[in-house]
């Protein structure tokens, strides 16, 4: 990435706003031609790179926006839509060796519907996601062999049919680019074999049914594999060698130039301040996040600090929840307990299970008592603890989940179980429930009421056909249910369930909001000077517009209509959106290593902070670990706009934009969906619509609660344009 110093006298003698043709040879050896404002390309231009890149198209504000064509030495080509330095929309990429690629892109990657032609004949047409084929999709191959079906990461993976140009063919289950489960294999003859699949012989079971007695009974299923499938090979995409976006130059004019040229200084102290954006470049009159030598983080614009009501955006640096449970404190035999009791769950062996479960295994009664005495028995291990007993609520369902969400048994244990105490949060939330969590921060524990209980072990079946058909749904996930009983006078039962952080990552949580999209109450009751990054936030502290790029925005509406359909149907209401926000301007963690890039500030363009380049951004995107780690909700790049609400509307909902833009990563979920609309949210709805607007108050019939949460989501979260 090169910086471009490209003010000159001709640029100050011009009013401000003036386009005009310009001709720029940079202090680097590049060359742009074309339209200028402002010292900025902005229309339509070329720039020629002394490496032999070259761009022709449209330009804005010194960022490549609009149509254009990318050109490498190679021989290379990209065509189409760009947007902010990145290959983002409708494009045509030609690679070096002749393939081509035509379809939607974001952010440098193939992603949408998209149509793949090799060059050696092969050809691909269909749903793309993060730069492989993902979705629904047909590859046929040059000898008109072709695969009809379910794609992911870049393999034939779900049900598909790959149909020979001999005429046989097969319709069933794949995994990794072979057959794989349930499937039939059809001879042109109309013979066929019907059975489970695998590459494993061991595994393989089935049943031939020839057309005639004189069939080919010698064949082997194996003979798919390593025959028909010999020549049914996927051609992977050349990857790009560099990305247009990591190309583009930085554009800022050079103050210093003040003192050598017909500036003077009063001339450069009226100009309005510029800053960098998290990829480098330079705007005008935009706030910026940096470090106020106090170890705040906060937004920074002199000039618009004097005109505009808004308040600089504090960050303060996040620190670690919680109270670890030590020896003395109260709960502490009651941790102990609990982790006795998973890893005696957790580690009783069981057998294999599919994921096809029967309706016995969702049976209330389906549940297992464990008797702990302190001085162990045949089943459980001695311990310092009081005794008790442990009791499992449907164990089958809950370890069929945690294989669905990909929970590795051993880990889970160690998280939960290991030598790590567990820390408790520092308050009970609003319904008396406490909330543990694991050193690692990868399982929150939480204490439920008996009600709570009897309304997850009621939706557990339509919970889990639920996760198992939406991959990507918002909705908590569920490890395990459980009760601890204390033995002798107390008699106490404490029953939990364990559900994932949504909050486990690397990245500091700044900024975290719980949203129901109602008013009553909903705002913070903490003076503003005690509030830090662990404060949860409600809907009238809510100051950001969440904009995500199209594809993850059409992907969250439709997962947001399934959730709420499903919470909808079991009668759930007074759930919410949980949004955290890591500000990447604000970011110190190796896990995005700055290029070193600094801040412009007035009158001092190399004073600041490092921060993120757009190159340091195209390697977080494109790092093959990063990558697999970015889901609908998860470790999402995003950006939010600031809001500003109406002082003569104290209830206003969402604020009016300021045009404002931070770029973030996004962590979201569903959150408290263990309520359902009973006697005593009945009774709460009737009194409270006496006193407040019924549509202003949480207790709602749970259609009316769905349709006023989307509507409130719907309008915070839009598509980044």
């Amino acid at each position: 990435m090169s910086v471009a110093h490209a003010d000159d006298a001709d640029d100050y003698s011009r009013p401000t706003g003036e386009t005009y043709h310009a001709e720029k040879a940079l202090p680097s050896g590049d060359f742009y031609t074309g339209q200028w404002r402002d010292s900025l390309p902005h229309g339509h231009g070329k720039y020629l790179w002394t490496d032999g890149c070259m761009y022709v198209g449209e330009w804005h504000r010194g960022k490549t926006m609009g149509k254009g064509r990318f050109s490498w030495p190679s021989g290379a080509t990209y065509e189409g839509d760009f947007k902010n330095g990145y290959m983002d929309g409708k494009g045509t990429y030609i690679d070096s060796s002749g393939d081509l690629y035509r379809g939607s892109w974001v952010m440098n990657l193939r992603h949408g519907q998209g149509t793949k032609s090799y060059v050696n004949g092969d050809c691909y047409d269909g749903e793309w996601r993060r730069g492989l084929q993902d979705g629904h999709g047909r590859y046929q191959w040059k000898n008109e062999n072709h695969y009809i079906g379910q794609w992911k990461n870049g393999t034939m993976n779900g049900n598909g049919t790959m149909i020979w140009s001999n005429g046989n063919r097969y319709d069933g289950s794949w995994e990794d680019s072979a057959p794989k489960g349930n499937g039939t294999f059809r001879w042109s003859d109309g013979s066929f074999y019907v059975g489970v699949w695998s590459k494993d012989p061991e595994e393989q079971n089935g049943t031939y049914y020839p057309t005639t007695s004189t069939g080919n009974f010698e064949w082997q299923p194996q003979q798919v594999f390593c025959v028909d499938l010999s020549e049914c090979v996927v051609c992977t995409c050349q990857r790009i060698p560099v990305l247009p976006s990591q190309k583009m130059p930085v554009w800022y004019g050079s103050s210093e130039q003040s003192s050598s040229g017909n500036r003077t200084k009063s001339s450069v102290s009226s100009e309005r301040p510029r800053r960098r954006s998290v990829d480098g470049r330079v705007s005008n009159g935009e706030m910026e996040l940096r470090n106020n030598g106090s170890g705040y983080l906060q937004v920074d614009d002199t000039e618009s600090n004097r005109s505009s009501p808004l308040r600089p955006l504090r960050i303060q640096p996040a620190k670690k929840q919680g109270q670890t449970i030590s020896k003395g404190h109260k709960n502490y035999d009651l941790m102990l307990n609990l982790q006795l009791g998973i890893r005696h769950s957790v580690g009783r062996p069981a057998p294999a299970t599919s994921l096809d479960l029967k309706a016995s295994a969702f049976d209330p009664k389906e549940k297992l008592w464990t008797k702990f005495p302190s001085e162990g028995s045949k089943y459980t291990p001695p311990h310092q603890s009081v005794e008790f007993k442990w009791k499992d609520y449907c164990p089958v369902v809950f370890r069929t989940l945690r294989k669905l969400f990909n929970v590795d048994a051993a880990d889970y244990m160690l998280s939960i179980c290991g030598n790590d105490a567990l820390r408790e949060l520092s308050s009970p939330g609003k319904s008396g429930s406490f909330f543990y969590l694991t050193n690692d921060d990868g399982y929150m524990i939480k204490t439920m009421k008996k009600a709570e209980t009897k309304v997850l072990i009621r939706m557990l079946p339509a919970y889990y056909n639920h996760v198992r058909a939406c991959e990507n749904t918002l909705v908590t996930k569920f490890f395990g249910l459980h009760c601890v009983k204390l033995t002798g006078t107390a008699q106490k039962k404490v029953r939990f369930v364990i559900m994932g952080n949504l909050f486990c990552t690397g990245h500091s949580i700044h900024r975290r909001f719980d949203l129901k999209g109602s008013s009553h109450g909903r705002l913070t009751t903490k003076p503003e000077s005690e509030i830090d990054p662990n404060t949860t936030l409600k809907d009238l502290d809510l100051n950001f517009i969440f904009r995500l790029q199209k594809n993850w925005f059409q992907e969250f509406c439709r997962q947001v209509d399934k959730d709420c359909e499903f919470l909808e149907q079991e009668r759930i209401m007074d759930y919410s959106l949980l949004v955290g926000l890591h500000f990447r301007e604000a970011s110190k963690d190796s896990a995005t290593p700055t290029s070193g890039a600094r801040t412009p500030t007035a009158g001092n363009p190399d004073s600041g902070n490092p921060r993120l380049s757009r190159a340091d951004m195209d390697r977080f995107l494109l790092d093959a670990s990063k990558l697999a780690s970015i889901k609908l909700g998860i470790n999402m790049p995003a950006r939010v706009e600031r809001t500003m609400r109406r002082s003569d509307c104290e209830n206003q909902l969402v604020g009016e934009p300021t045009g404002e833009f931070y770029d973030v990563i996004l962590y979201f979920g569903v959150i408290d969906i263990l309520q359902d609309y009973d006697i005593s949210k009945k009774l709460e709805h009737a009194y409270k619509s006496m006193q407040y607007d019924p549509t202003s108050i949480s207790a709602v019939d749970p259609k009316q609660y769905s349709r006023r949460f989307k509507d409130f989501i719907f309008k915070i979260f839009a598509e980044d344009t």
